[in-house]
């Protein structure tokens, strides 16, 4: 019985770890950095700095939201950058009253335009914070936080606990805030390097199956050498929303209202067999003697969500050649120095870097020139279409790999035998 036990044990704690890692990007996480800059009189003040080093995956519109619990019976004093939720209740408190006294604080990031007193660096920006593969300088949130009734020094402070972060819905899992070595700043004129007094860091991972039930996108694919156009999986993600879903001609596109987003993110979906917010179409356009060309379209068929700083990543062994890309900013990513088959397709800056509510405007699109590897290039099997592909970090559902397109078959024999004969024909002539 025991055995049996320790073996279940074992199970659920290495699909723990599984469901947070991603093949495609190994050593993706969030990393919250607490640097200890002053002691004062009853605590500490420290800056909070968040960055996002998964490749692809970005914290969207309307923001991350973090939360944790104090070991003791600490406060918040004030913050600059960002902002408890709720204040609590301070009623013990004469004269300075704390900006939070919850045992459990929730903090959020400020929306723009903010004055500029409350500002921090990197702060400010509602919640949004960019890919690493995409903008490494937009990848990083912080805020600064001065706590009260806490320790005031390094063997008396106790590390905050139970992190929770939303990105902007569920998927993060938090690990314990561990003590590393103190951050070392370098002051504006690079002359002179600073120390904090002490940091901690905490370390959260993605995991899609946390964050969803279904997949939030979906892949279908067409090419040049047959009519048939393999659609998205029926139902690919979830079929709840169908009874609440638009149709493209209905009236009720036009209402009032009916585009602003809810609190909770709710989409309003136009009704299609897959019902997902989001589908990529691969096509296989043209077929050169040293390459050949791809047509990327993504389109939003939700009426309630515009995609800012939107990410494509897409596994297909021949983007390690990849020659031209059209209409798209294009980067590899290389999880594994040795393998060189993933790349990060988004939009260029001002131009189409925002994917629009669902209707004509909807979607974006690119092509790829990619130059062949005569040793394994094919259009057999389905080996030009893409093994994994993600939309904004989520891995979206392929079509079953039996209906993809196909080849067509060879042609008659009577019609090989013809054109053998016109060619032996114009031999005999030409050498007569």
């Amino acid at each position: 019985m025991r055995l049996v036990i320790s073996a279940a044990v074992c199970v659920l704690v290495l699909f723990s770890y599984a469901a947070a890692y991603d093949p495609l990007d190994p050593n993706g996480n969030v990393t919250i950095k607490w640097d200890v800059v002053s002691w004062t009189p009853d605590g500490y003040v420290a800056v909070v700095t968040m960055s996002n080093f998964q490749m692809f995956r970005h914290i969207m519109n309307p923001g991350w939201t973090l939360s944790w619990s104090w070991a003791k019976k600490e406060v918040i004093w004030s913050m600059v950058g960002a902002q408890t939720t709720e204040q609590g209740d301070c009623s013990k408190f004469k004269g300075n009253v704390p900006h939070c006294c919850k045992k459990t604080p929730t903090v959020v990031d400020l929306l723009p335009g903010v004055p500029y007193n409350q500002q921090f660096s990197n702060c400010c920006k509602g919640g949004v914070v960019a890919a690493w593969g995409q903008d490494p300088s937009s990848a990083v949130s912080s805020f600064q936080v001065s706590i009260g009734l806490a320790g005031t020094s390094n063997k008396t402070v106790k590390l905050p606990k139970n992190f929770t972060l939303l990105g902007p819905g569920p998927g993060y899992t938090c690990g314990p805030a561990k003590v590393v070595p103190s951050t070392v700043f370098l002051t504006a004129d690079k002359r002179r390097k600073t120390q904090a007094l002490m940091t901690w860091n905490v370390t959260c991972t993605y995991s899609q199956f946390l964050a969803r039930k279904n997949p939030g996108c979906c892949v279908s694919l067409s090419s040049f050498y047959n009519e048939t156009i393999t659609p998205c999986p029926s139902c690919a993600c979830g079929c709840q929303n169908k009874r609440n879903c638009i149709k493209s001609d209905s009236k009720r596109i036009n209402m009032v209202g009916i585009h602003t987003p809810k609190k909770d993110n709710e989409p309003l979906l136009q009704c299609t067999h897959h019902m997902c917010p989001i589908r990529v179409h691969w096509h296989v356009k043209l077929n050169y003697m040293d390459y050949w060309r791809v047509k990327v379209a993504v389109t939003n068929f939700n009426y309630r969500m515009n995609y800012s700083l939107w990410t494509l990543a897409v596994q297909h062994p021949n983007l390690n050649n990849v020659t031209q890309v059209f209409s798209f900013d294009y980067k590899p990513i290389l999880p594994y120095e040795s393998i060189n088959d993933t790349g990060m397709f988004y939009g260029m800056k001002y131009f189409n870097d925002l994917l629009m509510e669902a209707g004509p405007t909807g979607n974006v699109q690119s092509e790829i020139l990619l130059q062949k590897d005569k040793d394994t290039f094919t259009l057999k099997q389905g080996w030009a279409f893409p093994r994994k592909v993600y939309f904004n970090g989520e891995e979206c559902m392929l079509p079953p790999p039996d209906t993809y397109p196909i080849l067509p078959n060879s042609a008659p024999v009577n019609l090989l035998n013809f054109t053998v004969f016109i060619l032996t024909m114009l031999v005999m002539l030409a050498l007569w």
